[in-house]
């Protein structure tokens, strides 16, 4: 294990790196909860669902571990399953489309070739480099909003309005005030710097539900969708059936462009997560070298990128690195051995199917909220100066504000793209667009087409 993963050479030993694994897992298993929770939407089994996420989660982190021994774990992104549910397979199902999901997973499969494919050149360092910053920032800011309104609708805070299109939901419903608790539990947790926070809020939050629906407050309606707080340990504790290979490539021939945006917003923040994730990972651990660059950067995005075709061979949403690993690092984590540890882990918590797949979305929602949170915290970082170059501040402001008024990532990223690429033109400032953002423009311009005609 010594000269495996190199322990002495990087200033650590297997108690340091197991602690470490364990701190990462409890920080990022809360999606466990939350992915089968948010794919249900799609039509997915949940049960499924949470096979599937348990798998690839260890299987992608096990790489990690083995092919770059870095101390990061990896499962299925946030904001990317909500992009896959609800801007994917939603407005599909509503057109009539059976099983949406299937043509979701052929797009991940195909991201997660692509991505191979890019993590082998320098193109993917090109895009990441070449994509203005303000609009980077905007793009994350408008996914963390994107992720709060979808957990305000599942535990039923903000709710349809013909009038007013949204409002408040019903306030003395226990999933409201749960949630809300839910939310606070967190908070306080994270200010006193508890290890698990996200987890033991969600766990909280569903104690507190079974105590409801005891007190008789909670009341289970099946036919309204309202169903018990209690797991049910009937079928035993082995996982169910994973959807392996549930791809439909038929949609694909008649809607080619729809596919192909479908695609590319799925890379597009895909590539910006994992860079995002692995150099902030890596300065939190002093894991760059001298000149600031991420050594084995290449096994690190192959490992990320064969997990998000792993994930999608055995039936859920794109799987990425995660920003969580930064508490395993904190405590120590240096190599690969972290991540073994987390892996191996997330594989042990296949037993646990009954328990998670009884927490119900209001529970989730206090994760959401948290993550979506952390997010928006990187509207600090731009610029809304407007005396400076108005591209980059219109840009990174449509970001933000299509994401989740629209109901959609991919038009978030659309509509930022071809403000900024207008704008430019506009102002006089066409020298500045480079490549890789008329190519964006004129693949987003298709898409409008396909939108109006």
């Amino acid at each position: 294990m010594e000269k495996f993963f190199k322990l002495k050479e990087n200033g650590t030993d297997v108690r340091t790196e197991v602690t470490a694994g364990v701190t990462t897992f409890l920080a990022m298993v809360y999606i466990l909860a939350v992915n089968p929770n948010i794919l249900a939407a799609s039509g997915m089994n949940s049960a499924a669902v949470f096979t599937a996420t348990a798998v690839s989660a260890g299987f992608a982190t096990l790489i990690m571990a083995f092919y770059a021994n870095y101390p990061v774990a990896l499962a299925s992104g946030m904001g990317l399953n909500a992009y896959f549910a609800f801007s994917v397979c939603v407005p599909m199902a509503k057109a009539g489309v059976q099983d949406p999901w299937k043509i979701a997973l052929a797009a991940v499969l195909c991201e997660g070739i692509i991505f191979i494919l890019l993590s082998l050149t320098q193109f993917r360092e090109k895009l990441v480099n070449d994509i203005p910053m303000n609009l980077k920032y905007g793009i994350t800011s408008g996914i963390g909003l994107f992720i709060v309104i979808v957990g305000l609708k599942g535990a039923g805070i903000v709710i349809g309005d013909q009038s007013t299109l949204v409002t408040m939901g019903k306030v003395g419903s226990p999933e409201f005030v749960l949630a809300m608790a839910g939310l606070i539990i967190i908070a306080v947790l994270h200010h006193y710097r508890v290890k698990g926070d996200i987890l033991i809020g969600i766990l909280a939050t569903w104690i507190l539900g079974i105590i409801a629906q005891g007190a008789g407050w909670y009341k289970v309606d099946v036919d309204a969708g309202v169903y018990s707080l209690i797991p049910s340990f009937a079928g035993g504790f082995l996982p169910a059936k994973m959807n392996m290979f549930a791809f439909d490539f038929d949609w694909i021939g008649a809607h080619v462009m729809d596919f192909v945006v479908i695609v590319f917003s799925f890379l597009f923040v895909d590539i910006f997560d994992t860079a995002g994730t692995l150099i902030g990972v890596a300065s939190k651990g002093n894991l760059l070298d001298e000149n600031g660059k991420l050594p084995r950067a290449k096994q690190a995005l192959l490992s990320d990128a064969i997990g998000t075709v792993a994930g999608a061979c055995m039936g859920t949403s794109t799987v990425t690195s995660y920003v969580e690993s930064s508490a395993g690092v904190a405590a120590g984590g240096r190599t690969g051995l972290t991540s073994l540890t987390t892996g191996v882990l997330f594989f042990v918590s296949l037993l646990l199917s009954p328990i998670f797949l009884a927490i119900p979305s209001f529970a989730t929602t206090p994760a959401l909220l948290w993550v979506g949170l952390l997010m928006l915290s990187s509207v600090k970082n731009m610029v809304f100066d407007t005396d400076t170059d108005l591209a980059d501040v219109v840009s990174g402001f449509m970001a933000i504000v299509m994401m989740p008024f629209t109901y959609s990532i991919a038009n978030g990223i659309m509509f930022g793209m071809l403000s900024w690429v207008l704008l430019k033109l506009l102002t006089g400032k066409a020298k500045e667009i480079n490549g890789i953002m008329w190519i964006c423009f004129f693949l987003f311009v298709a898409r409008i087409i396909t939108l109006v005609v």
